[in-house]
């Protein structure tokens, strides 16, 4: 069960912790792929410091040259004692765990352990972009299964999407989001069991995204897909990189279930090879030692969710948006706007405002834009004021 964030955690918010000068001097990015005068809430990419034990590990690390392979199982271990302690799981297993250079590269890993050259990777639309950028690079068809109009899995599209993508007798897989970018929606145990079930009638195996898996609200438990009846043989890609702002310092981890052990074993040894020493020291920091820095993460988000809530409400009453429960992601259908499939284009050239647009997260994503809640609430309100302005 995830743990209700308060700001007595002792920390600071860090989402008011630096100006806007002072993030303009990043050179990610999020900071440089448009022209100073575009306020950026598009990439995920968080206006934060980084939490002082991350600072100091890497430090530390620094001080001693101690930049060479990786070698251990302490990420694995620290993560594992997170979960247990977040969200009440004491069945990550460490010695089903491998090190891969980060999530989506993961991802492909898994899906070339239990996939072949044509076979189908089912997906929610609208979905993290990537989902299909790297499934078609790596010569897997996408099946679509959307999310239903609450924005939740659709159990009976699902089970379609499962019974065509292994008609013809090949092997299939379904990447699932959990929980879900862009739409910050987090599956309950309920429905990741009838996934699991549905998964084992069809013979699809399921290779979970669970990287905004510590971005979860206090009050709504975040279920890991591993811990349900019937996933035994799932895969879950999992890292810190999101929650802590460490997307720059690679490491994730893959983890399997007792019915994917076997699988995870074949994974190339070379694939260890990738992630970051200095990362995976980072990353490890974080989770053992950066509890109180997330709690009081968790409650600048939380306020602001509603505050850009009371903006649209005021400013942009026709923005349809419901506050998701994970992530630092808003996702904002703008259709009844009129400004067509694209509204993000609109609100870059008429508002300076760089949204991420919604048509490359596939059906449903059209006339929607995705924006980014990881900042300071004067620059949420500055977003909601120029996008305002946009349509004048």
């Amino acid at each position: 069960m995830t743990r209700i964030p308060h700001e007595t955690s002792g920390e600071p918010n860090p989402l008011r912790a630096l100006t806007l000068d002072r993030l303009r001097r990043r050179t990610s990015m999020k900071w440089r792929t448009y022209p100073e005068d575009v306020l950026p809430l598009w990439v995920a990419e968080m206006d934060v410091p980084l939490a002082e034990p991350v600072v100091r590990a890497v430090t530390d690390a620094l001080d001693l040259g101690d930049t060479g392979y990786p070698a251990g199982t302490a990420y694995a271990q620290e993560l594992a004692a997170f979960a247990e302690k977040r969200w009440n799981w004491d069945g990550l297993a460490v010695e089903r765990t491998a090190i891969v250079p980060d999530v989506m590269l993961g991802v492909v890993e898994m899906l070339k352990l239990v996939t072949g050259n044509g076979d189908a990777v089912v997906v929610n639309p609208p979905v993290y972009p990537p989902f299909y950028q790297f499934v078609a690079h790596m010569d897997r068809r996408v099946v679509e299964a959307p999310l239903g109009t609450d924005g939740r899995i659709d159990l009976g599209v699902l089970e379609e999407s499962f019974r065509q993508a292994v008609a013809s007798g090949d092997r299939a897989a379904y990447l699932l989001c959990s929980p879900h970018n862009p739409t910050g929606v987090v599956h309950t145990a309920e429905e990741l069991s009838a996934v699991a079930a549905l998964a084992e009638r069809y013979g699809v195996r399921v290779v979970a995204d669970e990287i905004h898996a510590p971005l979860v609200v206090g009050g709504t438990d975040f279920v890991p897909y591993l811990s349900v009846p019937g996933a035994e043989r799932g895969l879950s890609l999992m890292s810190a990189s999101k929650a802590w702002n460490l997307a720059g310092l690679k490491a994730a981890l893959a983890i399997a279930g007792p019915g994917a052990a076997a699988d995870l074993a074949r994974m190339p040894e070379e694939v260890g090879h990738g992630p970051s020493h200095v990362g995976i020291i980072a990353h490890t920091a974080a989770l053992r030692d950066g509890g109180a820095w997330l709690d009081a993460l968790l409650t600048g988000l939380d306020s602001n969710r509603r505050l850009l809530a009371d903006l649209l409400a005021e400013q942009l009453p026709a923005i349809r948006y419901r506050p998701g429960d994970a992530t630092y992601l808003a996702w904002l259908d703008c259709r009844a706007l009129g400004l067509g499939d694209d509204p993000a284009d609109v609100f870059l050239r008429r508002g300076r405002v760089a949204l991420n647009s919604g048509l490359p997260f596939g059906t449903g994503g059209a006339g929607h834009v995705r924006l980014n809640l990881a900042a300071s609430p004067e620059v949420i309100t500055e977003a909601v004021r120029r996008m305002t302005a946009a349509l004048r």
